[in-house]
């Protein structure tokens, strides 16, 4: 069945949020479908506690949920304890997954690095891996599991050795006693796609951590010659090609140890700085968003601090840019659909990146600039659109609009602009 309105996606997800299990798909562009009903996935991490207060005194979850998240990273740590996959880590995921579930969020667990990779020998952590998926995938809010973190790093330096065949036990494990959850395996933005390939064949999905907001810039990626915030297209791309088809779920910065820990200066992306890396990665191939950072202790106020979540944070910054993706947004159906196939070109400026989706008779294109000089030159014009309306919506800039004449139009690009068209065909 073909869901036309937002607010029935809301009210079918919200339905099917409380009814379990749930089987995890993917469509043939990397959408996640629950239950057969695609999603865009919006995940926080760091959580606060299972029992955490927004600054109203409503429930984090619901405040979360009401925002537009709709999934969450649960781990067997406290903010400033981690238990493993002992009886404490087991009884804190339960406190989790009974909080979330009332309001209809979903769940990616982590496995933990005790249990994202062993050799298939190991007897001890096949049991344990093994107790661990039959204790949580029938779970309500059960949605995925996170494996490994970062093994293609992990491999290449002193985190110790984390070679693709370290993987592939603990992936078959999970698949023979859970098909209906998939595998998440994310990268640090390191090595090329080939070499960033070759975890393929133990992950369902892949990702990658960009975090460029910093002092000085681009300090999580010391060696790549990028050192502004377009370094997310860059990444996204690289692990894209790296997944050859198989889902993108990119994360990006609310904080980082690069600006967390002592001796570093504290630095949060602007929203203007935020809604370009989102886009930005969405443009380029993301099916997924997930937001790190947001409850690690050392970088909230005094307020904050208290209630586990930087919710400053999250009302200046976050919740806006939710509003313009979320399942209730004007966006939400282009967000799940499949890059359009239309002969859409763009000419002018140099370092716009662009995608096209269409739904029905509408027709969005999301565009964004890198960084460079504003000038003449920035003007940009997009050809290649059917018959549509003359006056055509800029989304969220409103009221502004561009004029579609032939098939084209033109508009201009600063540095790190986002423009979302709205576009509708009329009959020839």
């Amino acid at each position: 069945m073909k869901i036309k309105s937002a607010l029935a996606v809301v009210m079918l997800l919200a339905s099917s949020a409380i009814a379990a299990p749930h089987k995890i798909t993917f469509d043939s562009s990397g959408v996640c479908e629950v239950n057969g009903q695609k999603m865009f996935p919006l995940s926080v991490a760091v959580l606060p506690s299972p029992d955490a207060k927004a600054p109203d005194g409503k429930s984090a979850w619901q405040e979360f949920s009401d925002g537009g998240v709709n999934l969450v990273r649960v781990t067997p740590k406290t903010q400033t304890e981690n238990y493993g996959w002992t009886p404490k880590g087991y009884q804190l995921a339960h406190e989790y997954f009974d909080a979330l579930t009332p309001s209809h969020l979903f769940v990616w667990l982590w496995t933990g690095d005790e249990l994202g990779y062993f050799k298939a020998g190991d007897t001890v952590k096949q049991e344990k891996l093994a107790k661990l998926v039959n204790t949580f995938k029938d779970e309500p809010a059960m949605l995925g599991w996170k494996g490994e973190d970062e093994p293609l790093w992990g491999n290449m330096n002193t985190h110790g050795s984390r070679p693709p065949a370290l993987l592939a036990e603990p992936y078959k494990i999970v698949h023979a006693l859970d098909p209906n959850h998939p595998m998440l395996v994310l990268e640090a933005p390191r090595g090329t796609a080939a070499e960033n390939a070759a975890y393929d064949p133990y992950l369902d999905v892949t990702g990658m951590d960009v975090f460029p907001i910093g002092y000085p810039p681009g300090g999580h990626v010391p060696t790549w010659p990028n050192k502004q915030m377009s370094m997310v297209g860059d990444w996204t791309k690289i692990i894209v090609q790296a997944a050859r088809g198989k889902p993108v779920w990119m994360t990006l910065q609310i904080s980082w140890s690069g600006v967390g820990k002592p001796g570093k200066t504290l630095r949060y992306p602007t929203f203007f700085q935020e809604r370009f890396m989102t886009y930005q990665a969405i443009i380029d191939g993301a099916r997924g968003i997930n937001y790190f950072g947001g409850g690690s202790l050392q970088t909230l106020n005094e307020r904050d601090r208290k209630l586990g979540f930087n919710w400053t944070f999250w009302d200046r910054i976050l919740k806006p840019l939710l509003a313009e993706i979320n399942e209730k947004s004007p966006l939400h159906e282009a967000l799940i659909a499949a890059n359009s196939k239309l002969p859409i070109k763009v000419s002018g400026a140099q370092g716009i990146e662009f995608t096209a989706r269409e739904v029905g008779n509408d027709i969005y294109i999301l565009a964004c600039k890198r960084e460079g000089p504003t000038s003449s030159a920035d003007q940009v014009t997009f050809s290649g659109l059917p018959t549509v309306q003359a006056n055509a919506a800029v989304l969220y800039e409103e009221p502004r609009t561009v004029q579609v004449k032939d098939g084209a139009f033109t508009d201009w690009f600063a540095p790190f602009d986002v423009h979302v068209y709205h576009f509708t065909r009329t009959a020839k």
